[in-house]
């Protein structure tokens, strides 16, 4: 298979030379990723990338991993080994069906969000937001930093620029304008911003982890909307419900979660040839900012 044979060169190329084998690993969307077996070492989790790789996309995941951890305390994978063309990490296990699980992971969450605020918003570098580029810079507004940074800037994207017409571009701007009316003004904290249920796994001994992240320091219900948003499990259905605890969420966050949302919608849009409902998701949060005729 050429997505193993790519793995295993890659493998070989960066001095790894006790790989025996690779096998291919599901859940991935932008990357190839396998699992490979070694002769005297526990089997380990690579990613690459099919053609070139953006200059420093997986040394700035592993930095991002290592942010959750060191400054957040959130479980991730150990990193092995990072550079150019591929990323090694140590093997999490699936996340166990169980809503003690999902209880958990809310505190973790929480304790992250909480335990991190920052007065600026952005991040130190930019990073990746699966293939394309994420803005970090820093920024003391977050209206204007969302805005910007996490909504307009998709609006160039040849495939965005298909799926939307010019009243859906005219109407993002319009709901940019009026963010400061839409979401409360919340203080930064650092975010995994790439949060859907498929990121998060569990150490060997149960805990939750998250893998895949795109670090910045942005809001809150950043990754709080990409779980709500992105079908979780029934498990999780009291996640919510202690984050909010912990966190003294209001009570009308959920209706906030559509637009918060927007900016992950527009990047599958952007990346995908089956954006799997995003466009669809995109027009109705635009649905009442565009003018009447």
């Amino acid at each position: 298979m050429r997505s193993t044979t790519i793995l295993l060169e890659a493998l070989l190329r960066a001095g790894m030379r006790d790989v025996v084998s690779v096998e291919p690993a599901a859940g991935g969307l932008a990357a190839l990723a396998g699992i490979a077996a070694r002769r005297n070492a526990p089997s380990v989790f690579v990613k690459a990338l099919a053609d070139a790789p953006p200059d420093g996309v997986f040394v700035a995941e592993a930095e991002g991993l290592a942010a959750l951890r060191d400054l957040g305390g959130l479980a991730t994978p150990e990193v092995i080994l990072a550079d150019r063309e591929l990323l090694v990490l140590s093997m999490l296990r699936p996340r166990p069906r169980s809503e003690t699980f999902w209880e958990q992971f809310a505190h973790a969450l929480a304790r992250l969000h909480l335990g991190t605020t920052h007065a600026r918003f952005g991040w130190h570098r930019d990073n990746w937001l699966g293939r394309r580029r994420q803005i970090n810079t820093w920024t003391d507004d977050g209206f204007a930093f969302f805005a910007q940074h996490r909504l307009l800037r998709w609006l160039g994207e040849p495939r965005v620029e298909a799926a939307l017409d010019a009243g859906d571009r005219r109407a993002l701007e319009r709901l940019c304008d009026q963010l400061p009316d839409l979401l409360p003004d919340r203080s930064a904290c650092l975010t995994h911003g790439d949060l859907w249920a498929q990121n998060v796994l569990a150490t060997p001994d149960g805990r939750p982890a998250v893998i895949d992240p795109a670090v910045s320091y942005m809001w809150a219900e950043v990754d709080l909307a990409h779980v709500w948003s992105t079908a979780p499990p029934p498990e999780a259905h009291r996640f919510f419900d202690v984050y909010a605890e912990l966190t003294s969420l209001d009570g009308d966050w959920r209706s906030r979660m559509p637009i918060v949302q927007l900016r992950q919608h527009l990047a599958v849009l952007a990346q995908f040839d089956d954006d799997w409902g995003a466009a669809d998701q995109i027009r109705a949060t635009l649905a009442p900012f565009r003018t009447r005729t």
